[in-house]
């Protein structure tokens, strides 16, 4: 049995949706201690025994410890399942954060994978479920994964309620990538929502985001309004976001996104995105900080070995890596500095 230390480095959620993810993948037993010591409320948190609740169902896995506020957690996968699979976060629990952890064993199923899930579609310390539609997704195909995600109703920030269809059709394994240059800028997307809230709130965001841009020098803009009529707004609760995606000739995709909040102006929301954004497209890397964090276990199981050039090295992705040597026996390369940009390589162990 792997040991995993759940007080190291990021120290947070992390580490265990990381273990579970690669423990399921790989078909190995693992044991983390230390659960989130370091934090005001250690142990296991709702969000983190949906998520592994959610892996050992997939991978028929037998659990100890799996209980609000456990420090200590094992996790003994016994394969990988397929078929329709309905998980309900609860109330704004970020599905996103869930899918990082299901979405990599789910490539190793013998049959397509459905998942339902129910919670928090744009909520606060996680990617949106649009920056996993326009900045992850496509990555990730361009690596042989192959799925869809269709987003029934938003969830935000407390009321959560967000439904969305996720379809993995299983390759059985993954090719490596190269990721160290990027082409010319060819266009910006956006999609900017809002939900039980005025539409000129989502107009006012992507107007935002689009000026800031375009005194920035780029005008080549292309943003997508969503907004719900009252009769047909069946949301549990208000919210709005934004996410920006700058794609490149060559393929690459660089992103950013922004939620709204109560007393926030629509406007600082949209700003706040681009200028996200902007720093991404300054730091010339192919691979901005979120998704350079994400892709690290698909580099490790993938056939060959894969370099990306990250925007920067942060404390997540070092933490990944970390788990990831740990689990899978790998060794990543990383040329550069924590918080700035960074090479990353390494040579996958082709799993099948």
């Amino acid at each position: 049995m792997i040991e995993i230390s759940g007080d190291m480095l990021e120290g947070g959620g992390q580490i265990i949706r990381t273990t579970i993810a690669l423990a399921a993948l790989a078909g190995v037993d693992v044991r983390i201690t230390k659960i989130r010591e370091k934090r005001p409320n250690p142990g296991l948190q709702p969000q983190h025994v949906t998520a592994v609740k959610a892996l050992a169902s997939i991978s028929n896995a037998e659990t100890k410890g799996l209980t609000q506020g456990s420090r200590e957690l094992e996790f003994r996968p016994r394969g990988h399942g397929s078929g329709l699979f309905r998980l309900d976060v609860g109330t704004a629990g970020s599905i996103p954060l869930i899918l990082q952890a299901l979405m990599p064993c789910l490539n190793y199923s013998s049959e397509r994978v459905e998942l339902e899930l129910i919670g928090g579609t744009d909520v606060k310390w996680s990617p949106s479920i649009d920056y996993l539609t326009l900045i992850v997704l496509p990555t990730l195909q361009r690596m042989g994964y192959q799925a869809t995600i269709k987003i029934n109703r938003r969830g935000h920030y407390p009321r959560g309620g967000g439904q969305v269809t996720v379809i993995v059709e299983p390759s059985h394994s993954l090719n490596a990538i190269t990721l160290l240059k990027r082409g010319e800028l060819q266009r910006i997307e956006g999609i900017s929502h809002c939900v039980k809230l005025p539409p000129h709130v989502a107009q006012r965001q992507a107007d935002a985001a689009k000026k800031t841009l375009s005194d920035a020098g780029y005008h080549n803009l292309n943003f997508k309004i969503e907004t719900y009529p009252p009769e047909q707004d069946t949301h549990l609760g208000p919210g709005s976001g934004i996410t920006l995606g700058a794609k490149f000739s060559d393929g690459n995709i660089l992103g950013a996104d922004n939620i709204g909040e109560r007393g926030k102006p629509a406007e600082t929301v949209g700003q706040q995105a681009a200028e996200k954004l902007l720093a991404e497209i300054g730091s010339n890397a192919p691979v901005d900080r979120h998704l350079g964090d994400i892709l690290i276990p698909y580099m490790a199981v993938a056939k060959g070995r894969s370099e990306i050039q990250v925007s920067e090295l942060t404390l997540h992705t070092i933490t990944n890596i970390d788990v990831t040597e740990k689990i899978l026996g790998v060794k990543f390369q990383v040329q550069g500095e924590k918080h700035q940009p960074a090479k990353i390589g390494v040579d996958g162990i082709g799993a099948k």
